[in-house]
């Protein structure tokens, strides 16, 4: 396990990405975060924001226990600690930069629309170890990197995947929400996440038919586990009807998404694919479970991103959620190839 105490480098990293926020002296900035997070993180944003001459403050909010007994995947990023507290929104809402800090993150969390109406810019640090965001640290080519792909996303009817283990998948993009983070973010009204590098679809309900094969190295970062045996997903509808496989890896994907007993959690929440070039895939095998949140692997160039769970989009709403990086597929918008055998096209 890496140590967690304060490094200079990764104070000079937290510094940088403040930078590239646009973060000027006099800006008040909320550092939030939960009994349950990372210490070193807000730690860092304070102690960053406060070089840069901002006006921090600091909200720590008691961590939310899971529902049901049921253990949770904590990278839903549909953080529960707010719980609609109207004072705290409404000091979040007033700030010029939100430094989040919670386990989860407000990506997905009912009360992220009131808060950037209210002209905050939200900035969620994902939950990793601070050696991993130092490295991922973004640069000035991500940024029309990503926009570049929002757009074919946004100006795409089709997205089909393959693979040669047997992936064959059909999402259509009519009605879809599509975007994208590059880590950093300078527009009031807006959020995105450190690590970036992600071009994703919300698809419309209704939208995914096929079959999407996890082979070997393949990832399930739900559990933080490399697969060791293909596993078979038959998706009708949006909705993982079957799935097949032997071994423990589908095992334990039957059991957990079992678990939950409720049919959204088959249903699929996203897809994309990943664009960062200093992203890796085989990282996870070198940080213990607890350092460990796994954003590198959902923004390693040329990975396809298949999700389940929630998907306001279509109207959905669940806790149970996968985050299913794949390898070697090969990525078509209406016939354009992005990714060919898990190689991100220039």
């Amino acid at each position: 396990m890496l140590q967690e105490t304060l490094e200079p480098a990764w104070l000079d990293a937290f510094e940088a990405v403040l930078g590239r926020c646009a973060l000027q002296a006099g800006d008040t900035v909320a550092v939030l975060s939960e009994s349950q997070s990372r210490p070193i993180l807000p730690e860092l944003a304070r102690l960053a924001a406060a070089r840069r001459g901002a006006q921090v403050f600091s909200l720590v909010l008691p961590s939310v226990s899971a529902p049901g007994g049921l253990p949770v995947a904590r990278s839903t990023g549909a953080s529960p600690v707010l719980r609609q507290i109207g004072p705290v929104v409404a000091a979040l809402a007033a700030s010029t930069l939100v430094l989040d800090c919670t386990v989860e993150g407000l990506m997905h969390a009912p009360e992220l629309p009131a808060i950037l109406k209210g002209g905050a810019r939200v900035l969620y640090v994902s939950n990793e170890h601070p050696e991993a965001l130092a490295r991922l640290l973004p640069d000035e080519t991500l940024e029309p990197l990503v926009k570049e792909h929002v757009k074919r996303l946004r100006g795409a009817r089709e997205m089909r995947v393959t693979s040669p283990a047997g992936t064959d998948l059909c999402v259509s993009l009519q009605g879809a929400v599509c975007g994208g983070n590059w880590g950093y973010t300078t527009r009031p009204g807006t959020m995105t996440h450190w690590p970036g590098g992600l071009a994703l679809a919300f698809p419309a309900r209704g939208s995914v038919q096929g079959t999407l094969v996890l082979a070997e190295g393949d990832v399930n970062l739900t559990f933080k586990r490399y697969l060791e045996k293909p596993v078979t997903l038959r998706i009708e509808d949006d909705y993982v009807t079957r799935i097949e496989g032997t071994g423990l890896d589908a095992e334990l994907m039957r059991s957990y998404i079992a678990a939950w007993g409720d049919r959204e959690a088959y249903a699929v929440s996203h897809v994309g694919y990943g664009l960062n070039r200093a992203a890796r895939w085989d990282s996870m095998a070198l940080y213990d479970k607890r350092d460990f949140n796994g954003t590198e692997l959902r923004a390693f160039a040329g990975n396809f991103l298949y999700s389940t769970g929630a998907n306001e989009v279509a109207g959905r709403h669940t806790p149970g959620h996968f985050d299913l990086p794949l390898r070697d597929c090969t990525v078509r918008l209406d016939g354009s190839t992005v990714v060919e055998a898990g190689k991100l096209l220039a």
